[in-house]
């Protein structure tokens, strides 16, 4: 065990709501409520082409000012590409929806597919909203963390998925959408939360203590 402990500021709770909740916003409620307005006053087509550009407009924006586009935009831009593609041909809001539903238990696949690879899809989704030092995610015992804390999200989309499946088959569209986003973005919140504290017990063993918030400024005099 190392005799030192090495201090880590993590950003403030503010900033770590604000910086994981534009890329959600962003990749998720913004498509998801913009898709709802249209359908109720549109028609379904233009709800599902609205979301589409919504999520290429908040892309091609940050390629034009040459700013980093989240993993989690592309990913969920690329997944709605095909959802859109399926509900212009079908006509289908059940089947629309189904996309995303099954979504879930794609991205517990692939969390759990890749964890034999140096850096697991959670590690890489993980730095869109909670950008870590590099003397924290090069350490062993992080890497580890990930790997493990994979399988509790694997968890988490599981559950999420049999829980949505269960209200898209009962709901109606409106019901459905409010229910599945208040469900899932509270399971989510658990996830996260347990997450920390798991991370917290993992590397305080390894000599790191973490703190909320940016480093106090020294007073002089």
């Amino acid at each position: 065990m190392p005799d030192h402990r090495t201090l880590i500021h993590l950003p403030s709770l503010g900033s770590l709501v604000r910086h994981a909740g534009r890329p959600l916003l962003e990749s998720t409620l913004i498509p998801l409520a913009l898709f709802w307005i249209l359908f109720t006053h549109a028609g379904f087509d233009a709800g599902v082409i609205g979301a589409l550009c919504w999520s290429g407009l908040a892309i091609g924006r940050r390629l034009v000012l040459r700013r980093k586009v989240p993993a989690v935009l592309w990913l969920t831009t690329t997944l709605l590409v095909v959802r859109t593609a399926v509900g212009l041909w079908t006509h289908s809001a059940f089947l629309y929806f189904l996309q995303p539903t099954v979504q879930n238990f794609v991205f517990a696949g692939l969390l759990v597919l890749t964890l034999g690879l140096k850096q697991p899809l959670l590690a890489r989704l993980a730095d869109d909203f909670c950008a870590f030092p590099d003397a924290l995610t090069e350490h062993p015992t992080m890497k580890s963390f990930f790997r493990k804390v994979s399988l509790l999200w694997a968890a988490v989309f599981l559950v999420n998925g049999v829980t949505t499946l269960a209200v898209l088959a009962t709901q109606t569209v409106g019901s459905f959408l409010m229910v599945s986003t208040a469900g899932s973005y509270s399971l989510v919140a658990v996830g996260i939360g347990v997450s920390l504290w798991w991370l917290h017990r993992s590397m305080k063993g390894e000599g790191f203590t973490f703190r909320m918030g940016a480093p106090r400024p020294l007073r002089v005099g």
